[in-house]
């Protein structure tokens, strides 16, 4: 059984399709802390709709374990791999993994949403303003889209429900750096 210390963090796995619970399970019985976000859906089979609780992140579980001894854990029954930065493991932010657990423990219901980060291309999907895109910022704690006329370098920014937004195309990172705003944007929202 694995002895864990207060300085273990808190690491992503990749695991086997459909393989979750099961690889969850199979390391708690390790000894090992888990965490298995899950959400409950209505699926259509057979003409009847029946409810499932599927993982919010599927092909992953999260696991707190000292990363200088992970080969019990890679060697786990469905582990593929630890996330990281080629082959050196990244644990999950302490703040990331609070808001989860927090989640987890509320009741709320939650559901799987598209990763939106500020700097981001997106499309404003519903109402008046259906099929705008713009970049995604943030100001004061409320959202904004920002539409911008490259000629003039200029922009306007119209604060929306970060709800009604997609994204357009996959965030864009540098060793999961966050993409900047533009000069001109901070200048115009100032």
């Amino acid at each position: 059984m694995n002895i864990q210390s207060g300085t273990d963090k808190w690491y992503a796995l990749q695991v086997r399709a459909r393989w979750e619970g099961l690889t969850a399970t199979l390391l708690s019985g390790k000894g090992y802390q888990t965490l298995l976000p899950t959400f409950k859906v209505q699926k259509r089979w057979n003409g009847k709709v029946r409810e499932t609780i599927e993982p919010l992140f599927p092909g992953y579980v999260f696991c707190q374990f000292d990363v200088h001894n992970r080969l019990p854990i890679l060697v786990t029954q469905g582990v593929l791999a630890v996330v990281g930065r080629g082959r050196t493991p990244v644990p999950v932010e302490d703040f990331e993994m609070m808001a989860l657990r927090r989640m987890v423990d509320s009741n709320f219901k939650a559901e799987p949403w598209p990763y939106l980060e500020v700097g981001q291309q997106v499309r404003i999907e519903d109402g008046a303003l259906s099929g705008l895109k713009g970049i995604l910022v943030s100001l004061r704690g409320s959202s904004r889209i920002v539409v911008s006329v490259t000629l003039l370098q200029r922009s306007v920014a119209l604060e929306i429900d970060r709800l009604s937004v997609v994204p357009i195309q996959p965030v864009r990172t540098a060793g999961f750096e966050s993409l900047s705003v533009p000069a001109f944007v901070e200048e115009t929202l100032a």
